[in-house]
């Protein structure tokens, strides 16, 4: 499978199209709505959210409620386009027209210079447009028909907050992904502690008042995956270094971590592996997760467990200091978005990019034109796995 995303943040809307999806699958608008509406919520957003209601609409590759095999085509309007229409307008303008709201003043932080230097662009408007976070909301849209695919399978995912602003969730209890989850959509702030979440709600107040803004960690947890999935004989097989790859593409991510990530580099190695364990009814099986659900870029059966740092959305209301492309005087970057905190909305994300991986390596792993057959597949697969 694989999907392309289009779209500026202040365009008309969003566009994916999304290829190599099984015939037959179960797929409805809802699907990928709700998580769409999960992206839009959390503590310390801003005022786009208030504009756009993002719904999708399938343009391509379902009939009655079914994937055809065919590409699908998803379409997700950007409401605020209609502020917007002379200055992201797609038809030419006379030379002698002064572009609107042109943007000379790269904001550090962000793809501004870099993207006008690689591209040749002297208003920064067209890289900022498309760099913009509001593409996530295409990534969770094609993120969203994977997690179908996922839980079709049985197999679910799950994401929470784990820390913001420095403020850190001690107690994260939880009996299954699906109450994880559920525990999570209650939460302004996606945080399984009560107390932390009042604390990470009021570094968010505090940020807004210093003109500031907070980053964080989020967590996605994957249960149901089977063992064996993804490979250790090439580099770009590997499934954990895939995933690496997609959370940090995410925007404003810079890091990610499986089981105990960095801590791992702290302990002996005998605290750090998972033993092997056997039995009649589970077969082959592990007593802890320290690893985090893989060895060997290949699943282990256990519950995958990622997570992702989000640094401080770089736009700030106490502005940093740039310098101005066509002046080359030293200026105050210019303000383009409210967020304060945009980690909850990230935990959504993170787990949407997570579960396109996934669903990517069964597709690959098994024969998936027809998602019936992909189920039966994997159902064989996994009593081979238990009876080896």
């Amino acid at each position: 499978m694989r999907y392309l995303t289009a779209g500026e943040s202040h365009g008309p809307g969003l566009t994916v199209i999304i290829e190599g999806l099984p015939a037959g699958m179960p797929l409805r608008a809802e699907d990928i709505n709700e998580s769409l509406r999960l992206r839009q919520k959390g503590y310390g957003r801003g005022r786009r959210m208030d504009i756009e209601k993002d719904r999708v609409q399938i343009t391509g590759g379902v009939r009655h409620g079914k994937t055809l095999g065919s590409p699908l085509a998803l379409y997700i309007e950007n409401k605020d386009f209609q502020h917007w229409q002379q200055i992201m307008g797609t038809e030419p303008i006379p030379e002698e027209t002064e572009i609107k709201r042109k943007v000379t003043k790269p904001r550090p932080g962000h793809a501004d210079l870099s993207g006008g230097i690689k591209y040749g662009h002297r208003d920064l408007r067209n890289v900022l447009e498309r760099s913009s976070a509001r593409e996530t909301a295409a990534r969770v849209a094609a993120g969203a028909v994977a997690k179908k695919l996922l839980s079709e399978l049985g197999i679910s995912v799950g994401s929470h907050v784990i820390e913001i602003g420095g403020v850190k969730a001690s107690s994260t209890e939880w009996k299954s992904v699906l109450e994880l989850e559920d525990q999570a959509n209650r939460s302004p702030v996606r945080c399984l502690d009560p107390g932390a979440e009042k604390k990470m709600m009021d570094a968010i107040d505090q940020a807004k008042k210093d003109g500031d803004s907070i980053g964080g960690i989020v967590e996605v947890v994957v249960d149901g995956m089977p063992p064996g999935i993804g490979s250790y004989v090439h580099y770009d097989r590997k499934l954990d270094a895939n995933i690496a790859r997609a959370v940090v593409s995410i925007n404003a991510f810079k890091g990610v971590e499986f089981g105990l990530g960095f801590e791992a580099g702290r302990r002996k190695g005998s605290e750090v592996q998972d033993e092997i364990f056997w039995d009649e009814e589970r077969g082959f099986y592990r007593r802890t997760n320290r690893l985090g659900g893989f060895e060997g870029g290949m699943t282990t059966g256990m519950p995958i467990v990622v997570r992702g740092v989000m640094k401080p959305i770089p736009t700030l209301y106490r502005p940093l200091k740039s310098v101005d492309i066509e002046t080359k005087e030293p200026f105050h970057a210019s303000v383009e978005r409210s967020d304060r905190c945009a980690v909850p909305s990230a935990s959504v994300v993170c787990s949407h990019v997570v579960s396109w991986e996934l669903a990517k390596a069964l597709t690959e792993q098994f024969y998936s034109d027809r998602f019936e057959k992909l189920k039966d597949q994997i159902t064989d697969y996994r009593k081979d796995a238990r009876e080896f």
